[in-house]
């Protein structure tokens, strides 16, 4: 923001830029970043995180493949891909039947954006799975970093279901780097404990190169004081590896799965989007090991939802996490 700018103008003219495609490419990382978003409880923002978070660095120029491993496919959904029943999906990347190359839809939310849906041929396929060699690795064995980066792919997103079965196992050894989303509100470290024991299990025994590298605080809201207490509670449990921007509830992030969309297409000027424009900026321009931000991560500024949300759509504050 220019000083000469005010937090509104701001806001408005970053959301025009991002519509018109004229926002400015970010730097691509040195390799191809496998990122699983994962968080065993439901109605953090998962989903919705990944979406959002994919959306936003592939209209700003980088090369955004989105990996839907939950059989309820709301992330195919919010990226308007084909996942039918029958449609080429992820199950057939569990199973080696086809090539991520094969298997990529173009989403038309952004040039570079593209995604592997899933159907519901994924639901049973913890149970196919079990007799299967390599069981824990079925992904990783398919996705090699340097065929990603032949394809033009900067970012893997890896969207897990609510759960710590062999689906979210093989994110974990197939990925690089851990995102988990922790929603501002009651028991919001509630089974993280145990994410955490699983990532270690992993790391000790499939993965060693694996690093909980992220946490998204998501749902903020800076009217209540819970909020301030559990982001701050995050904070000085995670430390540097939680971002600065924070997500918060905005009922417009909720609506735009339903038309379809991400909340970039849905609404680009609202304090959902602009959170998650800067969420992803923040994101690239972090050290993967554990933080080290760059000159391209935004500075915290507690008062930037307020301020923006009259630039917005004046939306209540209402959102059911995805």
């Amino acid at each position: 923001m220019s000083d000469h700018e005010t937090p509104i103008f701001a806001a408005a003219r970053q959301a025009s830029e991002v519509l018109r495609g004229d926002a400015p490419a970010l730097p691509r990382p040195t390799e191809t970043r496998i990122i699983t978003i994962a968080n065993q409880k439901g109605g953090v923002g998962k989903t919705t995180s990944t979406v959002n978070l994919a959306a936003a660095l592939a209209m700003r120029g980088l090369g955004v493949l989105v990996i839907d491993m939950d059989p309820q496919g709301n992330a195919s959904t919010a990226l308007a891909v084909d996942h039918r029943e029958g449609t080429p999906s992820s199950y057939e990347l569990l199973m080696w039947e086809q090539a991520a190359e094969d298997l990529m839809q173009k989403s038309p939310h952004a040039e570079r954006l593209f995604c592997i849906p899933a159907t519901i041929d994924l639901a049973g396929s913890e149970i196919e799975l079990v007799g299967l060699d390599y069981r824990e690795r079925r992904l990783a064995e398919v996705l090699d970093k340097d065929d990603l980066a032949s394809l033009g792919i900067d970012y893997v997103f890896i969207d897990c279901p609510p759960s710590l079965g062999l689906l979210t196992v093989n994110a974990m050894v197939a990925a690089h780097e851990v995102l988990i989303p922790i929603q501002c509100e009651y028991y919001a470290l509630e089974g993280v404990g145990q994410l955490l024991r699983n990532v270690e299990l992993i790391q000790q025994h499939l993965n060693p190169s694996l690093d909980i590298s992220t946490i998204m605080l998501t749902m903020y809201d800076g009217r209540t004081k819970l909020a301030e207490q559990v982001a701050g509670e995050v904070r000085n449990h995670f430390g540097d590896r939680v971002l600065k921007t924070v997500i918060p509830r905005s009922v417009k992030v909720s609506e735009a799965p339903g038309f379809g969309m991400t909340i970039l297409q849905y609404d680009a000027g609202s304090r959902g989007a602009l959170a998650y424009l800067d969420a992803a900026r923040e994101l690239n321009g972090r050290d993967p090991r554990f933080g080290g931000d760059e000159d391209q991560t935004p500075d915290a500024d507690p008062d930037r939802d307020a301020t923006v949300a009259s630039a917005g759509d004046g939306e209540s504050n209402v959102e059911d996490g995805r």
